[in-house]
């Protein structure tokens, strides 16, 4: 067997691996090969960012995984679609742009993640985007991922919500991607010029045309091979051919959450007794491989609105094609929003330092996959306690790499889990409630003013949450027992192996992880090359003094 050559193997052309695969084609000294198993993201569905819920749900583009069932959700399987076409997991997302809170990166390198705190990572943030409003100490205006707030907030349903929260006593915020995180205000979209901007067309497209950077789409990973304890290159399938290629300097896993702990599994590598179920052989023994699996859970809270300026009255066929042709002649319009336009982050008690909930709004009351809605006018709230502490896993189940691995998060499994949750259902009903909202608050759909006690909250959360498809952590960065990468995101104990994803997030931040994970990509990059990094941000972050002692600035409220 024949075995071509390059510099870097990339594994997965998603939101990490086009990232890795611009960056380090760039100067034009190195040779790339970027494996991906899907294929083309051209689709109309991909592009308009309206129609977001049909390629997460589509077969085609999506790794249709779903999870054991989970003890703490009734048993429930839960649905963890994955990206599998270009721009991965980037181009079926929901493209809201949220870094995390300042203090999550601080608690990455408190968890042994050194050099991966807030101050070093803001470069990078900045460095990946151009903010549609331009740049500052906290925004970019020179990088290649588009960033702007839609259709800025033509819906009167938005404003009304930020006002509420206002209203509850809480921190309105100018720019939650800058200095302060905590409050209410617009919501920021990796959309440009009417288009889903994903990596993919970040990214990758302006890297296609470099003759030293190979793209190989349909092509199935099988392992990563090893001569002792160096990574030589990959094993993978393509039109039912199997093919091996050699790196000369490293291989990359940027396969996600999912499939990155999977494809270092059916490498060998690993957790000993998962491997010998599995009828692997463990070649490299690594304890960490799959562990720590954590994601965000979130409900919708739903209410009927008394007045006629929901999207529901936009969901009918002659409406929808009308959006969809604007869309496609000009590129505005409701097509060109993925809704979410304005949102919160609050703490959901006194003695939490930094937000631990967050807020989508929609104007309007529907499932996130798009499968149901209700007759009349509506508004829903997207809310999850963002700061788990229950955790998970992600175990290879067979040799054969076309079988799922068996994943389990183990939602709600902690206790301070389960009481995030019930400040979810009693903080939303009083921001709801405030005078700014009067005009259009409706009945309480979801969960109903019927679940009061903690009790019939616990229970309606267990059958009403759903993920909010964040998973992360199972490759954890950082120089523990249980670290699967090293702060230079090698691959511990082993040569020429790296892993660069939200799987080597050692805690999952405040907020939707495709910023982070572009924003970890960017480092590596210049990690890999063996760069200097960039120079550490001065900017300071504001933080309300009082945490100790209150929820929120206007109202003082219970302690921890």
């Amino acid at each position: 067997m024949s075995r071509q050559a390059f510099d870097y193997i990339i594994v997965g052309a998603g939101s990490a691996g086009c990232v890795l695969a611009n960056r380090l084609t760039e100067d034009g000294k190195a040779s790339v090969l970027l494996l991906e198993t899907g294929g083309s993201d051209r689709s109309i569905f991909i592009q308009m960012p309206t129609a977001l819920s049909i390629p997460m749900n589509t077969q085609k583009y999506a790794w249709q995984f779903e999870t054991e069932p989970e003890p703490g959700l009734d048993n429930r399987r839960m649905h963890c679609p994955r990206g599998k076409v270009l721009g991965g997991s980037s181009s079926i997302n929901g493209m809201v742009y949220v870094r995390g809170h300042a203090r999550d990166f601080d608690e990455w390198e408190a968890e042994g993640a050194e050099g991966w705190n807030y101050a070093q990572c803001l470069p990078y943030f900045k460095k990946a985007e151009t903010w549609a409003f331009g740049g500052n100490d906290y925004r970019g205006d020179q990088g290649p991922l588009g960033v702007n707030n839609g259709n800025q907030m033509q819906n009167p349903l938005y404003r009304a919500f930020i006002d509420a929260g206002v209203e509850a006593g809480y921190f309105a915020t100018e720019d939650y991607n800058a200095a302060q995180q905590e409050g209410f205000g617009a919501m920021h979209m990796t959309v440009k010029n009417g288009r889903r901007w994903s990596t993919a067309n970040a990214y990758l497209r302006p890297a296609m045309s470099r003759s030293n950077l190979t793209l190989v789409t349909q092509a199935l990973v099988h392992r990563v091979l090893l001569e002792g304890k160096t990574a030589t290159g990959v094993e993978y399938e393509r039109g039912g051919q199997v093919h091996q290629v050699t790196a000369n300097k490293e291989v990359l896993l940027c396969a996600g959450s999912i499939g990155s702990p999977h494809l270092l599994q059916l490498s060998g590598i690993g957790k000993p007794e998962v491997l010998k179920k599995a009828g692997i052989p463990v070649l490299h023994a690594l304890p960490g491989v799959g562990e720590n699996l954590q994601d965000h859970l979130e409900f919708y809270f739903q209410f009927r609105c008394k007045q006629p300026v929901s999207l529901n009255r936009q969901l009918g066929l002659w409406s929808r094609f009308k959006i969809g042709a604007r869309w496609i002649l000009t590129k505005k319009g409701l097509g060109a929003t993925n809704h979410f336009e304005s949102c919160g982050f609050i703490r959901s008690k006194a003695g939490v330092e930094w937000p631990d909930l967050q807020y989508h709004f929609l104007p309007a009351a529907m499932r996130y996959d798009g499968k149901e809605a209700f007759a009349g006018d509506g508004f829903q709230l997207h809310i999850g306690h963002n700061k788990p502490k229950s955790r998970g896993r992600v175990h290879v189940q067979s040799a054969d790499p076309r079988q799922p691995p068996s994943i389990l998060f183990n939602y709600l499994q902690a206790e301070e889990d389960r009481e995030g949750f019930r400040d979810c259902v009693r903080l939303t009903r009083e921001i709801i409630a405030q005078p700014a909202m009067d005009a259009y608050r409706g009945a309480e759909i979801q969960p109903g003013e019927a679940v009061q006690t903690d009790a019939e909250i616990d229970a309606f959360v267990r059958q009403a949450v759903e993920s909010a498809y964040h998973p992360s952590c199972s490759c954890k960065m950082g120089v523990d027992a249980e670290a699967v990468v090293d702060p230079q995101t090698r691959v511990q104990g082993l040569q020429g192996l790296r892993v660069v994803d939200s799987s080597i997030f050692p805690t999952i931040p405040n907020g939707n992880l495709n910023a982070p994970t572009i924003m970890v990509a960017e480092r590596a990059a210049d990690l890999i090359r063996g760069l200097e990094p960039l120079e550490a941000s001065q900017a300071p972050v504001s933080m309300d003094a009082s945490w100790q002692e209150r929820q929120r600035p206007g109202k003082p409220q219970r302690s921890l």
